[in-house]
């Protein structure tokens, strides 16, 4: 039998490598907790320069407001901070760090030099420490005000660690990326990114919208910012704001690689803000595309908790749920309000301009929304009667057959009257059809193919899901009850959410401790396997306080009734039909791209056109 060790305290020094082993994985975490550190001591420009990558050398310099000559030393010890000083500041921390571990635990695993100079000093001090001597050296320095700090041989004392490090290449690749996420956080600050003498980035403060975006461009690359979706959301009553750059749902990327979310400030990964952001774009994005986007949430710091990891990467929420559904909505209304107007400028032409339209074939096109479907009436495209309108009853017939495909035109076919307007529709009006599968029609910028199949599925899947929105759920009663057999807390769970199920169409009763009934269940799900969804659904209220998984296998139904709906390929509409299909998808959320996230049309300029057939060169 093993005679168990006697119980010692650890010395400084071990304790210090240990906790090393929890904040240095390798240089980015060296770089991260210096950069905060600068941020918290108010530094407007921060200059690294790096060499091999960081292993051999990280060199910081910044302007804030330094360490006195008496807290130098200090300041190099296990949990000595000025960032907090009572346990009740942990309930709103402001700072980027205030652990009190960063450089201790860099001190223990590098040969280390802090050199600061406050205004109130004459002169500025340096101390150095070198791995497990970690008795500092005080001496006189040479410095302007702020803080330098110098770390050499990484794991130079810890070869294990060191056979962890990756190549150079990668090593630095995780470098820059911390340095692009603080740059992306404070606009403000002005950084600059040299490796091995090379210069990559040199940033100056973005104060100006302007300049917020050249920074943008600089570090996302200019495809980014292109494609990129303003939002700005705030709910006064709970003091939330949701604000910075989204991609659009067709420029979405392979990776979730450039995907950015700052809580305060400081950026986080949390699995209820991935989760919202998911929903958000849940029917928009290809399978296996990721959104792209930079964004900044602010809320009251003592309903949030930054104390949850050593990194810091990780928070908890006080209201969660608030927290998700607020992010949620707020991203879901951007996409929603995206139209093909706010993509394609409109601008007046003469309805001469325009292939088979004349004053005696007026053709209406509302300016403002929603936008109000009117009959159209265009100019015969055959060759027998090419320039002759098509009389009002054939347009009629061709409007009712349009309203076959969907109930909603049907009441265009009331309107008396049709109006002269010489906008032209961001959409543009028909020409033909081509293939039996894609609409070509012309703008006032230039072409614009429209995909008719998608489009008008993603047309039905919105109608269908705004009747639902409008009216409750309807229920089929079960002849014989469904029995459920689940935990206590499940049975509470299922107690507590029975508005939740009502509206969606699940009526729950209790029959005893451990056992649910299920004696209706919604018309739509009817022939879906209830027993495991409501499990499902039980075991996210559970884990997450929520659940939308009922929800999503409703819209994921609606979205196969709405592909079934929609118009099929080689179906030949006219121009009327063709053109009623473009107003819709003008009015249309989300209308950009079908239930499955393929676009739905793309545009051509002149421009571009002109480029093809090399016209002016």
């Amino acid at each position: 039998m093993k005679t168990p060790s006697p119980i010692r305290l650890l010395s400084a020094q071990l304790a210090n490598q240990i906790a090393a082993g929890e904040v240095v994985e390798r240089p980015a975490s060296v770089v991260k907790e210096l950069l905060e550190n600068s941020l918290d001591a108010g530094a407007t420009r921060i200059d690294l320069e790096v060499e091999q990558g960081g292993v051999r050398l990280i060199r910081l310099r910044d302007n804030g407001v330094g360490i006195a000559r008496e807290d130098l030393a200090l300041a190099l010890s296990r949990h000595a901070t000025s960032k907090i000083q009572v346990l009740d500041d942990l309930e709103a921390v402001s700072s980027l760090g205030f652990r009190g571990e960063a450089l201790a635990s860099i001190s223990s695993v590098a040969r280390l030099t802090l050199t600061s100079r406050t205004p109130e000093q004459s002169e500025a001090w340096s101390v150095r420490v070198e791995g497990r001597d970690m008795e500092p050296s005080l001496q006189p320095a040479a410095h302007p005000q702020g803080t330098s700090v110098e770390v050499k041989d990484l794991f130079f004392n810890t070869p294990a660690r060191r056979k962890f490090l990756k190549t150079e290449k990668t090593e630095f690749a995780h470098l820059e990326e911390v340095v692009k996420r603080l740059a992306l956080s404070r606009f403000d600050v002005g950084f600059s990114l040299m490796h091995n003498g090379k210069t990559l980035y040199q940033l100056k403060p973005a104060l100006t919208e302007m300049e917020k975006e050249r920074r943008l461009s600089q570090l996302l690359g200019g495809h980014f910012l292109e494609h990129a979706l303003v939002i700005d959301m705030q709910a006064e009553a709970s003091g939330l704001r949701l604000s910075g750059w989204m991609s659009r749902p067709t420029h979405s990327r392979s990776q979730p690689d450039q995907q950015y979310f700052f809580v305060n400030g400081r950026i986080i990964r949390d699995k209820v803000v991935n989760h919202a952001v998911r929903q958000a774009y849940q029917d928009v994005l290809f399978n296996g595309r990721h959104p792209a986007f930079v964004l900044f949430f602010e809320l009251d710091p003592a309903t949030v908790d930054v104390n949850v990891h050593p990194t810091k990467h990780e928070v908890r929420f006080r209201e969660s749920r608030l927290v998700h559904d607020f992010i949620y909505r707020s991203l879901y209304r951007v996409i929603a309000d995206l139209r093909p107007q706010d993509q394609v400028v409109s601008a007046s032409l003469p309805l001469q301009t325009l292939p088979g339209a004349s004053l005696d074939s007026p053709v209406s096109a509302p300016t403002s929304m929603p936008i109000q479907q009117q009959p159209m009436r265009f100019a015969a495209l055959n060759s027998s009667s090419a320039s002759e309108p098509r009389s009002g009853q054939a347009v009629h017939e061709q409007i009712q057959r349009y309203a076959q495909l969907y109930p909603s035109t049907a009441s265009v076919t009331q309107s008396a009257e049709v109006t002269v307007s010489a906008e032209i529709p961001p959409l543009g009006f028909a020409l033909a059809q081509l293939h039996g599968i894609y609409i070509l029609a012309q703008n006032a910028q230039g072409l614009i193919l429209v995909d008719m199949h998608a489009a008008h599925e993603r047309i039905v899947y919105e109608r269908m899901k705004q009747r639902l929105v409008n009216e409750r759920l309807r229920s089929q009663p079960l002849l014989v009850p469904l029995s459920l057999q689940v935990s206590a807390t499940e049975v509470e769970l299922a107690e507590q959410h029975q508005p939740l199920f009502q509206r969606l169409g699940f009526q729950l009763a209790v029959l005893g401790e451990e056992t649910l009934a299920v004696r209706e269940v919604p018309v739509y799900l009817a022939h879906s396997d209830i027993d495991a969804l409501l499990r499902d659904v039980l075991s996210d209220l559970r884990e997450q306080g929520q659940s939308l998984r009922i929800e999503q296998h409703i819209d994921a139904l609606l979205g196969t009734l709405a592909c079934h709906a929609a118009v099929r390929a080689n179906r030949q509409l006219t121009q009327a039909e063709m053109n009623a299909l473009l107003r819709d998808m003008e009015s249309t959320e989300r209308s950009g791209q079908c239930n499955h996230g393929r676009p739905t049309w793309v545009a051509v300029s002149l421009s571009e056109l002109d480029k093809l057939f090399l016209r002016g060169q």
